[in-house]
């Protein structure tokens, strides 16, 4: 019998290919949404046949407790958050409620149904911030730099306590920055490849950003879900860093993407004081260890390919947007 799985959050970036990996595993899918006028299933229109849409909202207790008692899933993964740290500042009691108490609110009614269901919450190394060792692993201190990590704080702890507490299986893990094609246009790389894209067919002639010396841990998003779904099939539940164990910087990120279209980053990008933080996390930098060697995980998409398949999407994607305003 197929197992099903439940995941908030499945029209995000690794909503999606969580929900790809599953369905090759021949689970029974189930994907959390808000009732909105103008839910995008942009990421998952492709296997949107193939998954089960139940609604329901992080903010709304009621509604998590019916979600759990309809689908009686065997695993569910919250990826559901106010994930953007910018938003975070202009949205603190928003981003606290959603990606905070959210948590607890699921991990509530797995508790009232009386769900024997392996829980994984989306953990991030933004809770680092600023850092008090390099490089981190699950044992370094957390010192969050943002209301958005402070909120993933409360998440991360949250879910050890009703491990701790009811016997729970729930597990988190702490991932360090991942990227793709289907990351949202708000987040760095995203910006940088698409700006690249625009710069390339001729529709913008500068690209502004923020910290160009910020340096992160970057890896690919397709391979971080995999880590996920591992976490869930162990005997015990734990707590596991995921990462590359590189780091590079913004900079460097902008050489390899407008040097995959033939283009000199120096000529077009400008710094912009407005995209700085009002508390900069300088440096991320994961040591997955732990991951590597109890889940048998490693990441397989390097950082210059990463970079370039991003560039080579947006190219694409503006191009078709392009024919598309022509028709």
């Amino acid at each position: 019998m197929s197992k099903r799985a439940l995941i908030t959050g499945i029209t995000g970036q690794d909503g999606s290919y969580l929900a790809e990996l599953l369905l090759k595993k021949n689970y029974e899918v189930y994907g959390l949404v808000r009732r909105t006028s103008n839910v995008s299933t942009s990421r998952i229109d492709h296997i949107l046949d193939k998954i089960n849409i139940v609604i329901g909202d992080m903010c709304d207790q009621s509604s998590l407790i019916h979600v759990m008692k309809e689908c009686e899933p065997d695993e569910i993964y919250n990826l559901a958050a106010q994930s953007f740290v910018g938003s975070s500042w202009s949205q603190p009691l928003y981003t606290g409620d959603v990606t905070a108490l959210g948590v607890t609110r699921l991990l509530e009614a797995i508790k009232i149904n009386e769900l024997d269901a392996k829980f994984y919450q989306a953990s991030s190394s933004e809770m680092y911030g600023k850092v008090q060792e390099t490089p981190q692993t699950e044992k370094t201190p957390f010192y969050p730099r943002s209301p958005y990590a402070v909120a993933k704080l409360y998440g991360h702890w949250i879910t050890v306590n009703y491990r701790e507490s009811f016997d729970m299986f729930a597990c988190s893990g702490i991932l360090f920055n991942h990227e793709s094609p289907r990351r949202g246009i708000e987040f760095v790389t995203r910006k940088i490849s698409d700006g690249v894209a625009r710069i390339y067919h001729g529709l913008q002639d500068e690209l502004k950003l923020g910290n160009l010396d910020a340096k992160r841990d970057w890896g690919f998003a397709g391979d971080y879900v995999e880590a996920m779904w591992l976490m869930l099939q162990q005997e015990k539940p734990d707590d596991y860093v995921v990462a590359t164990g590189e780091t590079h910087t913004v900079r460097e990120f902008c050489e390899i993407a407008f040097e995959a279209a033939g283009l000199d980053w120096e000529k077009y990008v400008k710094v912009d004081p407005r995209f700085m933080r009002p508390a900069e996390v300088e440096l991320l930098l994961g040591d997955s260890t732990k991951a590597r060697k109890a889940l048998g995980w490693e990441p397989k998409v390097s950082f210059k390919e990463l970079a370039r398949m991003m560039v080579k999407s947006d190219i694409e994607l503006v191009e078709r947007n392009i024919r598309s305003m022509k028709k």
